[in-house]
């Protein structure tokens, strides 16, 4: 034996008698990856309702199914789309069945379904089935485990579920170019049987994603690397994010997807906290799951939050990067807080007698000018900032929406704006206020 080897063996022979036998053979106890087992015989299709709440994808819709012979058929179509980010941009995006994001697919453990792809772009693409245990041949990787599905050509991939939690699909040929048009999507497995823990009353989905798209033009930019200026939920920024309305007391799962191309986000919720209870990697004991306010969403993972609506109002949903929420007009603009401008603004406006001096004092009044018809702006392009709420403007755009909760709901349509009850608003001091602060 070399002196190397038996110091080797010496280090593994010390390890075990400070450790136990018991304590190592633990140690060295891995699970298997594939969930279930792939003999086991296929379920009869799970039904809405009946079977498992089904999800809602705000600003987003479901992939319809049939049964055709005990087996869940789906049908996707890669195309071309005309997509709006928000009232006022839209971009020349690459999408499935006429949206961006694509639809959000649903199905149940032990489920037999099968998916269709027909591809009608001018490249060939592929669909990966992220996070999802199934044949290797269906995993969608173009050149590897298949071939690239030529414009014009349809796929078939079939697999039995053996998993349930939150994941994605997305193409995986020429990702770069595909992912930044916009082709991916959100797919949810539900168990077959259903804890009383995991049961919830409301269940959305929502995509992060990022994109590059220079005002006055329409196609996103997939060679960008790092100055992103399109954040989004499911494909759409603020003012264009619809809300996620709950009724007081609903219990509330938010699965969060992030595609995005470089960078992760940490979603912040306001007035509540919730439990993690879930990665793409599968549902985590109730032992386990820790209390937050803003859960970190890496590139390539999902995170399910669950929570009590709990607190009445209208509670912003949001990344807490300040430069995702906000929108294109921001970006390449230079820092001039403090500068006394007006000097200069008389002198450029002379020449340019549209000119407006802005920045000094932050951001925060672009978005005003332009709403109220005092800044032109480029074709195709969103203000910095947000839009109107109930009391003055919203100085936030991008990745943020809205979660509506209100105790005298009779639909989860949107509520509008919340109303306050009297006392519960700050507001300007009054003058018994003002003499209470000249006694501090």
């Amino acid at each position: 034996m070399k002196r190397r080897d038996l110091l080797k063996a010496g280090v593994v022979t010390g390890g075990g008698k400070a450790l136990g036998i018991a304590q190592v053979s633990q140690i060295q106890q891995w699970d298997q990856s594939y969930a279930g087992n792939p003999n086991e015989p296929i379920l009869s299709p799970g039904q809405p309702v009946q079977d498992y709440q089904p999800v809602e994808t705000p600003n987003g819709t479901l992939l319809p199914w049939k049964i055709v012979n005990g087996v869940k058929i789906y049908h996707l179509v890669a195309e071309e789309i005309w997509h709006e980010f928000a009232p006022g941009m839209k971009g020349k995006c690459w999408g499935y069945n006429g949206q961006v994001h694509g639809p959000t697919i649903e199905a149940v453990e032990g489920d037999r379904i099968r998916i269709y792809v027909t591809n009608n772009l001018i490249a060939p693409t592929t669909v990966h089935w992220h996070g999802v245990f199934l044949p290797n041949g269906m995993d969608g990787v173009g050149g590897l485990t298949q071939s690239a599905i030529k414009p014009g050509q349809t796929f078939k991939y079939e697999w039995t579920v053996r998993q349930s939690g939150t994941f994605m699909y997305h193409s995986h040929h020429d990702e770069m170019t595909q992912m930044a048009m916009g082709m991916m999507g959100m797919m949810i497995f539900h168990p077959r049987h259903q804890p009383p823990e995991y049961q919830v009353d409301r269940d959305f989905a929502i995509m992060l994603s990022e994109w590059r798209l220079d005002p006055g033009t329409f196609r996103p930019n997939p060679n960008e690397m790092k100055d992103f200026n399109v954040l989004t939920m499911n494909a759409r920024c603020f003012p264009g994010t619809d809300p996620l309305v709950a009724k007081l007391g609903d219990r509330i799962r938010i699965r969060l997807g992030n595609l995005s191309a470089m960078d992760h986000h940490s979603i912040h919720l306001h007035g509540h906290y919730f439990k993690v209870a879930a990665t793409n990697g599968g549902r985590l004991p109730v032992s386990a799951q820790w209390p937050e306010t803003t859960v970190l969403v890496p590139v390539g993972s999902t995170r399910d939050i669950e929570f009590i609506a709990s607190e009445n109002g209208d509670w912003p949903l949001h990344c807490h990067m300040t430069h995702h929420v906000m929108n294109q007009m921001g970006h390449n603009f230079r820092n001039v807080i403090g500068m006394k401008k007006a000097t200069a603004a008389d002198q450029i406006s002379r020449l340019l007698p549209d000119y407006m001096p802005m920045g000094e004092d932050g951001m925060g009044e672009m978005g005003i000018h332009i709403e109220k018809g005092g800044m032109p702006v480029p074709d195709n392009s969103l203000p910095m900032v947000g839009g109107y709420g109930p009391f003055d403007y919203i100085t936030m755009g991008g990745m943020f929406t809205l979660l509506k909760v209100r105790s005298d709901l009779t639909s989860y349509q949107d509520p509008g704006w919340y109303q306050h009850p009297e006392g519960t608003v700050a507001s300007l001091i009054s003058t018994e206020d003002r003499a209470i602060l000249d006694e501090i």
